[in-house]
């Protein structure tokens, strides 16, 4: 059982008059409880107190370090980035990389937070011709490498012999059709609303917007059990399923890498990876992507010229 202080026990832990403890627990700011008419307080509580209103609190974050042998990723899911984190396993005995799930902007914040080395993106910029530079930007301060991993294409899965005749995104504005969504922190999502926008549709209106999967597969899944009948996704997601694809663009998928762990030798076993040849075999294998550059180091366009 936790132990609980007496009034008298809490004044001299906090080397306060007794007044002053009566004062803060009638201002509601000290954690107490009153049992048969008496006041008593949880240690670890008042212990969380003082912590939770100490200014100055020394900065103990540092950036999370690979230690030459694990690699955390985190950011948007992608059929050839899972094949390669596994392949990585597999060609790297005393290596390991692991990866969360948790959308485009989800792993910038993780990288800006320290906690992965490696965000995986792929954020649409306001002029439709670059990519994740401008969201890094503006979360970084200092900026991290950007990696190019492949190119991809993203488009509509719609059911096996599209029966709803689904063209477009202007298709959306039809009544009736249901679709299923991804959620708001994915590149996906922000591809998809900025195509919307573009045909002056709300998406509010459409059914099933607000009908959120976490996965470009977990879409596809939708369709095939007949919980939808359209979804934006990754071409290989409707492959997989044996289900159609509208093409909408190719778009550029990226590696955000802490410039801290870079050359550590974890992290570029990974991107020397992405030279080889078993790489782009694994990639031709798979509908819908453009290995040329992966492993370049992105550039911004204003940079570049």
């Amino acid at each position: 059982m936790q132990r609980l202080l007496s009034t008298k026990e809490v004044a001299e832990y906090l080397n306060i008059h007794e007044k002053k403890v009566y004062s803060l627990v009638a201002d509601k700011a000290l954690p107490a409880t009153k049992i048969a008419g008496k006041w008593l307080f949880p240690l670890y509580l008042v212990q969380q107190w003082v912590e939770n209103n100490t200014i100055n609190y020394p900065d103990n974050s540092r950036p999370l370090t690979s230690n030459q042998r694990l690699i955390v990723l985190a950011g948007s899911n992608d059929s050839l980035l899972e094949q390669t984190l596994s392949l990585f396993n597999q060609s790297f005995q005393g290596h390991l990389a692991t990866f969360a799930n948790v959308g485009s902007m989800g792993g910038v914040h993780a990288l800006r937070n320290n906690l992965c080395h490696i965000a995986s993106s792929h954020l649409i910029q306001d002029d439709e011709a670059d990519y994740n530079f401008q969201f890094a930007k503006a979360e970084f301060e200092k900026m991290p490498v950007v990696v190019n991993f492949c190119k991809r294409v993203q488009g509509l899965l719609v059911k096996k012999g599209n029966p709803c005749a689904i063209q477009s995104i202007a298709d959306f504005k039809r009544p009736g059709l249901r679709m299923v969504n991804r959620s708001l922190a994915t590149g996906t999502r922000l591809l998809l609303d900025r195509e919307l926008k573009k045909e002056g549709i709300d998406g509010s209106t459409i059914e099933g917007y607000s009908h959120e999967v976490a996965r470009h597969i977990d879409v596809g899944m939708e369709i095939l059990s007949d919980r939808a009948d359209v979804g934006m996704g990754i071409e290989i997601a409707a492959h997989s399923l044996g289900l159609d694809f509208v093409p909408v663009r190719w778009e550029r998928f990226d590696l955000l890498i802490s410039k801290d762990v870079f050359f550590e030798q974890a992290v570029q076993n990974l991107l020397g990876l992405l030279q080889s040849e078993e790489f782009r075999n694994r990639a031709e294998s798979l509908a819908g992507y453009d290995v040329s550059q992966a492993g370049k180091i992105m550039f911004q366009e204003t940079e570049a010229t």
